[in-house]
């Protein structure tokens, strides 16, 4: 069976992907860095189809944890095929002169930071394997930017150039690194938001909807399976149509 690691794997698309690897019979580590209970309810339920699943607690804005989390995959599953990046967090919405120093460098070092460090520890064991793919999760105001959502949109253009850089960096090695953007997602990190902004999101967009995690799971796994086997350094905008 192939080996996939998930970054936020306790809930919302991270899990939704999870579940999703599970089925087409991969085994899933199961990052998490808070969420103990949720991540090994998860890890029972991924058992129970016949698949390993493990939890490995880990803050990947520490490089030392992140690392940690890697070869502590390697160790219970074995090399990984697949890598997704999904651990991510988000601000209220504010103007940037309303975001203090702490709130730009929280963002950044999970967001971010957090996607350097856990590739930095992945790569070199897929370079020796010359085979894997990895899928990073950015957001569609990593496209276009949002408004009173400026660290949070830096961030994750910053994820969606380390992709394409990386793309190249290692094609050469065989291994296929692609993005995905999700548009509004039905998450906790979307909680927040009134019943009138979420109907004025689904206005906006063309499909009329919010999306759900399992549909921004599908594309995840679509870009770490083999059936996208000649695409990399791409962005899969999984929006509903709101960026076009």
């Amino acid at each position: 069976m192939p080996n996939v690691l998930i970054t936020g794997a306790s809930r919302g698309i991270g899990a939704a992907a999870a579940r999703l690897f599970a089925r087409k019979g991969w085994n899933v580590a199961l990052n998490f860095r808070s969420s103990r209970t949720e991540a090994e309810e998860l890890a029972q339920e991924l058992i129970q189809q016949g698949v390993k699943a493990v939890p490995i607690q880990a803050d990947v804005s520490d490089p030392g944890q992140a690392e940690r989390m890697v070869q502590e995959a390697d160790r219970l599953l074995g090399s990984l095929d697949a890598l997704v990046c999904g651990a991510g967090v988000a601000l209220p919405q504010q103007l940037l002169t309303d975001t203090t120093v702490d709130q730009w460098r929280r963002v950044m070092s999970v967001d971010l930071d957090g996607v350097f460090y856990t590739l930095r520890a992945a790569i070199p064991g897929m370079v020796r394997q010359k085979r894997g793919a990895i899928v990073t999760v950015s957001s569609m105001w990593g496209v276009t930017g949002g408004s009173c959502e400026a660290p949070y949109s830096a961030a994750k253009a910053g994820v969606i150039g380390l992709t394409k850089a990386l793309a190249k960096e290692l094609g050469p090695s065989g291994i296929r690194v692609n993005c995905v953007a999700p548009g509004v997602i039905a998450t906790e990190m979307n909680a927040h938001l009134s019943a009138d902004d979420l109907a004025a999101l689904e206005d906006e967009t063309p499909l009329g909807r919010i999306g759900s995690p399992a549909e921004a799971a599908e594309a995840i796994c679509f870009l770490a399976s083999d059936r996208a086997s000649f695409i990399t350094g791409q962005v899969l905008r999984a929006d509903g149509g709101m960026v076009v």
